[in-house]
């Protein structure tokens, strides 16, 4: 099963700059529990945005066109998606963390999306690749909880697809 797990403001960016443009303590808790123990695959900058290297209790899987491109030990690259079912289990549920254009790979392979829609505008450079929501039903939804740490609005939101 390949899942995406992403957050986005009201007009779909998810990054600035090769960053999370906003600080949302409750959605890197959330993004923890759905994706610890499951392997996560992701592009070179969102590997190269992670301030203390690879995420532990997880396999992480880094796609790059680079196959010169330097990874620890512990974190597989692979140069094509296909590659990907030399390092997975037939049951394991996959999380795809970014950025957009790893979303738009895997964007016709999606079974679920966990998804942080965050109720503010944010100034970002990347956005979220486009999904067809007829395509998937909304399973869970869950209001965030806004505290001073916490300053946005923000909903959990998983969808598997039909």
């Amino acid at each position: 099963m390949i899942s995406f797990v992403w957050a986005e403001d009201k007009n779909h960016i998810i990054g600035e700059k090769g960053h999370l443009p906003w600080s949302l303590p409750n959605d890197l808790h959330h993004f923890k529990d759905v994706t610890v123990n499951h392997p996560i695959v992701m592009g070179r900058k969102t590997f190269e945005s992670f301030p203390n290297g690879p995420l532990p209790k997880r396999l992480n899987i880094v796609i790059s066109k680079n196959p010169d491109y330097q990874v620890p030990d512990s974190v597989i690259l692979i140069n094509d998606k296909a590659d990907l079912k030399k390092y997975i289990q037939p049951d394991d549920e996959v999380m795809v963390i970014g950025g957009s254009g790893i979303f738009k790979l895997f964007q016709d392979d999606v079974d679920r999306l966990y998804l942080t829609k965050i109720d503010h505008e944010f100034t970002g450079d990347t956005k979220m690749c486009s999904i067809d929501y007829s395509k998937f039903k909304l399973v869970e939804k869950k209001e965030g909880q806004m505290d001073d740490k916490n300053i946005y609005p923000y909903t959990f939101e998983t969808w598997d697809k039909l």
